[in-house]
């Protein structure tokens, strides 16, 4: 079996990237957003792996892949190609409560991670939660965008890093644009120039209408792409058509190869005096940091999750024997890009919820030791009773206990 996400798998993602622009930006110039549908993509490959009826087919179809049952395969393949790219960290938790047996047999398809005990407590449960959001984001995401509870029966999370420093950095200066929404306004500017026409390339016929493309490279392997379309195309049309531009769905036209004039949006092409006769590509953009939370179950059926949040049943066996509904569904994401580099961070967290009604009683006994106890310590086979002791000062917890 190959070690590497199939090209269709990575094709997938970028599709529901594309679905996911129209939906996220909205209409007209459309709202600041930021989004990772790669931090979504595997978790719900792995709810598919263990999905059964018209939950598991909707998740297929989101997935576009032709069947489930190799699902959890390539949703680890995915993690594992995030794991493994320079500039990025990528982590998979799960969760849940005592009563919420897993199968081992799904279990053991998921990517090495924590896996951690609900103990129905809300205030310890959420800082159990929030504690690994922000340990797997530096920071960046402080807490798991999940509603703690006694209802809450698992939760299965992906956190999301990204880092890169421009192999050639921008200068900072002041930005203050003569048309268009930004008009007038003093913002932070970032410029840079050089002799590579071809980082730039224009789209003259997308869905969107005309593409301008600007190639930031970054020194570890990522890169950023500027997005440019015509003035009054909706944002989202404009962020929709960017996966399929680098794709190669779209023919483009090089920097290089550009007619004079304005070829494309917010691109000029003409000839300037000077002493030195090289090509020059000028840049400028402005400095940026958007956050972003998003319920994905104000709109369901955009990632498969239609039938899933039915709770009047359970649509998970392949997960537990305990019939179990997606109760929650969210992403919060920070990303910012700057003179010298960007970063973005993403925590996306499944909430499950014991679904149907419970129909068989059972003896449910409990024991807790959470005050000073004793303890003994006896060899079996005799009896003898080798150690004993009394217990008042149990250890702290380590700052990281995962």
């Amino acid at each position: 079996m190959p070690t590497g996400p199939d090209e269709e798998s990575i094709r997938s993602v970028n599709e529901l990237t594309a679905d996911w622009a129209r939906l996220a930006v909205g209409p007209g110039e459309g709202r600041g957003t930021v989004f990772s549908a790669a931090a979504v993509w595997p978790l719900l490959a792995f709810l598919a792996a263990g999905a059964d009826g018209p939950a598991r087919s909707e998740l297929r179809g989101v997935l576009g892949l032709p069947g489930a049952a190799d699902a959890a395969d390539r949703g680890r393949r995915l993690v594992e190609l995030l794991r493994a790219a320079d500039g990025v960290d990528a982590a998979v938790g799960l969760w849940t409560r005592r009563d919420v047996p897993v199968r081992p047999v799904w279990e053991a398809r998921l990517p090495g991670g924590v896996r951690g005990e609900l103990t129905g407590d809300a205030e310890r449960d959420g800082r159990a939660l929030d504690a690994w959001a922000a340990a797997h984001t530096d920071g960046a995401v402080p807490s798991m965008p999940v509603p703690a509870g006694p209802d809450l029966a698992m939760v299965l999370a992906g956190a999301l890093l990204v880092r890169t420093r421009w192999t050639r950095p921008f200068s900072e200066g002041w930005l203050t644009p003569e048309t268009g929404p930004w008009q007038g306004r003093r913002l932070t500017g970032l410029y840079r120039s050089g002799g590579d026409l071809d980082a730039v390339r224009v789209a003259p016929d997308t869905p969107a209408g005309p593409l301008t493309v600007a190639e930031i490279r970054g020194d570890n392997g990522l890169d950023v792409h500027l997005l440019l379309g015509a003035e009054g195309v909706a944002g989202a049309d404009v962020l929709a058509a960017g996966p399929g531009v680098l794709a190669g769905d779209h023919t483009t036209v090089a920097g290089s190869a550009l007619p004079y004039g304005n070829p494309g949006p917010g691109v000029t092409v003409a000839d300037s005096t000077g002493w030195d006769s090289a090509p020059v590509l000028v840049t400028s953009t402005a400095r940026f940091t958007v956050r972003a939370g998003h319920d994905l179950l104000e709109r369901p059926g955009a990632f498969g999750l239609r039938t899933a949040v039915d709770r009047s049943t359970g649509h998970f066996p392949g997960i537990s024997p305990v019939p179990l509904a997606v109760s929650s569904a969210r992403q919060d994401i920070v990303a910012a890009f700057t003179a010298r580099g960007f970063e973005a961070a993403a925590v996306t967290a499944f909430g499950m919820a014991a679904a149907g009604v419970p129909t068989r009683r059972s003896r449910h006994v409990s024991a807790s030791f959470e005050r000073p106890f004793g303890f003994l310590a006896v060899h079996r086979e005799s009896g003898l009773i080798l150690a004993a002791g009394w217990v008042t000062e149990p250890d702290e917890a380590p700052d990281h206990p995962w």
